[in-house]
């Protein structure tokens, strides 16, 4: 007799997370043709041994998975290495605990460098100058800061000015912010190959939107040719913003 407990309803939810984060993972490294070719495989391979017990079959499909499952590992090492590292993130778990533990306190009390991040942008979106800023938060950025030119410095919104005006020798490539301090500049970001990013968008936005995608690391950018503000999170953008729109996202972040 079939019987259907809570602890199938609970296995059930548990495996459709699963393929959802999975889809979510593929959608964002543009891989997700590869993604709907494995999930049919699967499918299939159930149904040929599960459902229909075809044995010679069967064994070759298992033969099948047991190669592939090694092959996955090797094609898709960079979503599965990204995948650990947000599991091991303890953001969600900090801002839990902050949200009961830590008194409210004005904006600029609390992190007198987000001001400092807001006014530079402003001026680089009225002035039309491109820039391009990663704040570091749980995930260690240290590969990244290795590519540019180390720094440390106070978040200092005449300095970031500096480093991204045209003529600077490190107005290309990303300032990283680790720690509320300017680490690097110049630095090289992992590029995006995500095919939904609107083409209006330039390869700083790329950029930004490759390192979100690999880290738990937020990334603003100043559009060189528009002036438009924009920000980059979990390999998602939120386009145009404005100063205040900037500065409520940074304290929610930093």
């Amino acid at each position: 007799m079939f019987s259907f407990g809570l602890k199938d309803a609970i296995d059930i939810f548990c495996v459709a997370l699963l393929l959802f984060n999975i889809y979510k993972l593929m959608r964002a490294s543009g891989s997700l043709n590869i993604f709907y070719g494995v999930l049919v495989f699967v499918v299939t391979w159930i149904v040929v041994s599960q459902v229909l017990e075809m044995k010679l079959l069967g064994s070759i499909f298992d033969k099948l998975v047991s190669v592939g499952m090694l092959a996955l590992i090797i094609i898709f090492q960079e979503e599965i290495r990204r995948f650990f590292l947000t599991l091991g993130s303890n953001s969600r778990f900090r801002s839990f605990v902050n949200f009961f533990t830590t008194k409210k306190k004005s904006e600029e009390e609390e992190n007198p460098a987000i001001m400092q991040i807001v006014r530079a942008c402003a001026y680089m979106s009225k002035n039309l100058v491109g820039a391009l800023i990663i704040i570091e938060r749980d995930m260690s950025l240290r590969d990244i800061v290795n590519t540019g030119e180390p720094i440390d410095a106070n978040i200092n919104a005449q300095l970031i000015k500096n480093i991204f005006f045209k003529n600077s020798p490190l107005h290309d490539g990303a300032i990283i912010i680790s720690q509320n301090r300017i680490v690097a500049a110049a630095c090289i970001l992992p590029v995006s190959h995500n095919t939904n990013i609107p083409k209006e968008l330039g390869l700083r936005h790329r950029a930004a939107l490759g390192i979100t995608q690999q880290s738990d690391a937020v990334g603003i950018i100043v559009s060189e040719e528009t002036g438009r503000i924009s920000v980059a999170q979990s390999g998602e953008f939120r386009i145009d913003l404005t100063q205040e729109e900037l500065e409520s996202f940074l304290t929610t972040v930093m």
